[in-house]
């Protein structure tokens, strides 16, 4: 991998994750730490980024959690109508999964005048949006909390649905691609996300059209396992047949 192949991934887990280490990062791309460093440097002149000991954070990260606000805001009314249309198939007196992310979110404001739902989610903000709802009852997983999502990931959230069984999940990613299934900019998500999908009986995916042949640094390759994708007027055509050449209904939001 050239130098700039492996800054634009560092940056990808940067914005993804929050911040970063240099002795994880050395590993993961087999370089050493002061190439790490190097790169970090780098990364910083361009002034999205900050560095501390022994790696680096996201400038807009201490705001954003104290806040409680997602990073990720960028196509948010397509994310607010497949989030919308998402919420048209909970039904009361079932259990669902509420992935993190912003297009989940979305989903879940137009959760709180549902009534008799259990919901399970690894989201810090969702959690609080329907917490206090009357008739919705809100468990969360433990794990390792990821500020730019507000999200607890990782094993430790992954083992939260040992055994579990519920009715739907309405799941996020990064990308997705028809050769890795879904992409995500690090690896902590995938056991928590396979994780759950092994836990429902349906399984939605929210994704924007932006996302359609978009890959990133890690892959779960779970196309088998989608029954729906919600997504937005923007998929093409030839995309929306092969999906459905897997088995996925593709539903316009």
């Amino acid at each position: 991998m050239f130098a700039e192949q492996r800054r634009d991934k560092i940056i990808e887990l940067i914005r993804e994750n929050g911040s970063v280490r240099v002795s994880n990062l050395s590993k993961l791309f087999n370089v050493s730490e002061p190439t790490i460093r190097q790169d970090l440097d780098k990364i910083e002149s361009a002034g999205e980024i900050a560095r501390d000991h022994g790696g680096a954070y996201l400038k807009t990260i201490p705001d954003s959690v104290k806040s409680l606000s997602l990073v990720h805001m960028e196509n948010i009314e397509l994310k607010s109508r497949i989030g919308k249309k998402a919420a048209e198939f909970v039904k009361p007196q079932t259990s669902i999964i509420l992935d993190s992310g912003t297009t989940v979110t979305e989903m879940s404001k137009m959760l709180v005048q549902k009534k008799e739902l259990r919901v399970i989610t690894n989201s810090l903000n969702i959690a609080l949006i329907l917490g206090a709802e009357p008739g919705i009852e809100v468990h969360m997983t433990g794990g390792e909390f990821k500020a730019p999502t507000l999200s607890l990931t990782g094993d430790r959230a992954a083992v939260y649905f040992n055994n579990m069984h519920v009715d739907q999940l309405f799941l996020a990613a990064a990308g997705i691609t028809f050769d890795d299934g879904l992409t995500y900019p690090g690896f902590s998500d995938l056991p928590v996300k396979r994780a759950m999908i092994e836990s429902s009986r349906e399984v939605f995916l929210l994704v924007d059209s932006t996302k359609i042949n978009r890959p990133a640094f890690a892959a779960l390759n779970v196309l088998n396992k989608i029954n729906h994708m919600i997504t937005d007027s923007g998929i093409k055509e030839e995309d929306k047949i092969r999906f459905e050449s897997f088995g996925i209904k593709v539903i316009i939001a």
